[in-house]
């Protein structure tokens, strides 16, 4: 599996630690995607795009994004058509996210989680897989549908 991690200036050392983990610890492929080529300060947006775009196109499977409360990532990750990021806080909530909300990507609070918790987290995530024939494919299908419809109306909408 190849992973893709990224956290603001707010996340970037729970992002670092979490990569460091799950090299030591996983075969996935991890890449820190924290900083910018031209490395400005950049909007927690900015990285959440870069994150959810990579997945979108393929080049990775899953994302996981850190600021201080998670919360800014997870809303502008979610922006993104065909993403479905969840904020995280503890292992149940994260092995909801793959097991009933097919979440690509998991956001965690660096202000919020300590480091240990932070790994588990990391970990009950990535040790479950959604099911498309399971009770929640419906669910999820309706927030496919949502993310078709409302990125195809504003682009009929929109003045570019």
């Amino acid at each position: 599996m190849r992973i893709a991690i990224g956290g603001d200036r707010a996340g970037e050392g729970l992002a670092g630690l979490i990569a460091a983990h799950l090299r030591a610890t996983t075969p996935h492929t991890v890449v820190d995607m924290s900083h910018p080529e031209d490395d400005h300060p950049e909007l927690y947006s900015e990285l959440s795009e870069r994150v959810g775009l990579a997945i979108t196109h393929g080049d990775f499977d899953r994302g996981i994004l850190c600021c201080g409360t998670g919360i800014g990532v997870c809303i502008s990750a979610n922006k993104i058509p065909g993403i479905r990021a969840a904020l995280t806080h503890d292992t149940y909530s994260a092995e909801r996210a793959a097991l009933s909300n097919d979440a690509q990507i998991i956001t965690m609070g660096a202000r919020v989680i300590g480091p240990e918790l932070a790994k588990s987290i990391v970990d009950a995530w990535l040790a479950h897989s959604f099911d498309p024939s399971g009770p929640s494919a419906g669910n999820v299908a309706g927030i496919e549908e949502l993310s078709r419809k409302y990125s195809e109306h504003h682009l009929q909408t929109s003045n570019f």
